[in-house]
């Protein structure tokens, strides 16, 4: 939904306009070091909870536990983005129309919906770790729609403001997190007394919250430094172009999201009991299903990423301007894909330190480039990076991965989840590109462009045999049952 209505926000508030929403989900990006690892961590042990490894009473104070400290950080967000607000608009942001009281403003709104984004993920981490996905999927669907069309209609309608655009955002924030905290409370049996803060709950949880803190703090540096450093040294138009790009390439995560959201608490329940078969099963399925779900779209966007725009957008020379930035940073998403289900078998395992010290390497390496290379380069030197980064942790994470855990399964996930669906959907969508028509007819440019993606998309099912054979066993089923009827 977020994706959909961007050419509205864009339409009705500009570009320069938009640059402040991307400003928003980069410090979205950044608070979420504030979260210390707990979120993961509960997940996790709500799912061992799922395997008898807690105890309803210890699970309840857990989550208590954290209600209250993420609670203490909201408001803490709430009353630094309200001072820094000032300051951010005068000498951080360059704007060249809008009133820095405008920006002002907006600013001070976006720390209330930082800080209702950040109590919503308590709540989202818990019912995933109980594994109750449908319900969870069906309300998060109606709090998009109800959130970004909801802010079009604002715009549409009501105000057209960026302000208008952040209370918006604030206000169904604050009733996400309400409906959130009802159904996770709701989804845990009564204990014997009232939950309680418990230290020795947060104690115990520490080792792998830790791990899991020092992994994600250096892994978002080195994500998003790029987007702080783009951020004052461009002009807030070309900030918004840069974000236009990651916008629409940060939308392959809506693919991967599901699977892995699904495959990290079974992993846990299974790594709990043991089972070391079906962890190689789900293992290898999810990363495949992953490489269907990705691969495609991502090599779209790579080799079509200003016919992609136009149709988007509706404007072309945004489209020229955005397009390379998009193919780069569309190809580093891809490998940042590749790696998810493997970093989760880690965590699976409890395992952390690899992340921190390939995060650490990377963290030495990479942020004196940026510092270098994006007051030189612009935007386009962030793009490059960010996909240098990406290619080198698809090579060396997976690799020192497998070494310690599922030895024997390296090269069968290279071949099954990466090589073959990557090279087969290069071919089909390169060799298309040839016959593409000419940017003159936006529904004619969709329809070719949807029809590459569902060629890659076929020759890719191909070259992952269990996604494959699931949906052939499920075609089977419907096929039975209609017969039967």
């Amino acid at each position: 939904m977020g994706i959909a209505f961007v050419p509205i926000y864009i339409r009705y508030l500009g570009v320069e306009a938009w640059g402040l929403v991307g400003f928003m989900a980069m410090l979205q990006a950044w608070l979420t070091l504030l979260d210390m690892g707990l979120t993961p961590s509960l997940t996790r042990e709500m799912a061992r909870y799922q395997a008898g490894a807690h105890s309803i009473q210890g699970i309840r104070d857990l989550l208590w536990s954290l209600q209250v400290i993420y609670g203490g950080i909201a408001i803490g967000v709430v009353f630094l983005v309200w001072f820094a607000a000032p300051w951010l608009a005068q000498h951080w942001l360059s704007a060249e129309h809008l009133p820095i009281v405008t920006i002002t403003d907006a600013v001070k709104v976006v720390g209330i919906v930082l800080a209702m984004r950040m109590l919503e993920q308590v709540y989202r981490g818990a019912i995933q770790g109980l594994q109750h996905m449908v319900w969870l999927n069906g309300i998060q669907a109606v709090l998009a729609t109800l959130r970004w069309a909801g802010a079009a209609a604002v715009l549409i309608w009501l105000e057209t403001s960026i302000s208008a655009f952040f209370l918006w955002q604030g206000l169904v924030s604050v009733i996400s997190v309400l409906i959130l905290a009802r159904q996770a409370n709701r989804y845990l049996p009564k204990a014997s007394r009232p939950a309680r803060f418990d230290w020795e709950a947060i104690i115990a949880i520490r080792n792998f919250a830790g791990g899991i803190a020092a992994t994600f703090v250096l892994s978002r540096v080195l994500v998003q430094f790029d987007k702080l450093l783009l951020s004052t040294f461009l002009s807030l138009h070309m900030f918004g172009v840069y974000m236009l790009a990651v916008t629409v390439a940060d939308a392959l995560y809506i693919l991967v999201t599901p699977v892995t959201t699904a495959a990290s608490p079974k992993l846990t329940e299974l790594v709990t009991r043991t089972d070391q078969s079906a962890i190689i099963g789900t293992y290898h399925h999810m990363s495949q299903l992953v490489a269907l779900l990705l691969v495609p779209p991502a090599v779209v966007m790579v080799v079509f990423a200003e016919s992609l725009l136009w149709v988007w957008t509706g404007d072309l020379a945004l489209a020229r301007e955005a397009a390379p930035l998009l193919s780069l940073l569309a190809l580093g998403t891809l490998c940042n894909g590749f790696v998810q289900m493997p970093t989760l078998a880690q965590h699976a395992h409890g395992w952390t330190s690899l992340g921190v010290r390939l995060n650490s390497i990377a963290f030495v390496l990479l942020v004196p480039t940026l510092f270098w290379a994006v007051p030189r380069f612009g935007a386009i030197a962030g793009a490059w990076i960010w996909l240098a980064f990406a290619l080198a942790r698809l090579i060396v994470s997976v690799h020192f991965m497998h070494h310690r855990i599922l030895q024997e399964e390296q090269w069968h996930w290279y071949r099954r989840a990466v090589i073959s669906p990557l090279t087969v959907s290069f071919v089909v969508v390169i060799t298309m590109s040839h016959t593409a028509p000419a940017l003159s007819d936006r529904g004619a440019t969709a329809l070719f462009v949807c029809v590459a993606g569902a060629m890659a998309f076929l020759a890719t099912l191909v070259t992952t045999p269990a996604p494959a054979a699931f949906m052939r066993s499920r075609f089977s089923r419907m096929k039975k049952r209609s017969s039967d009827d």
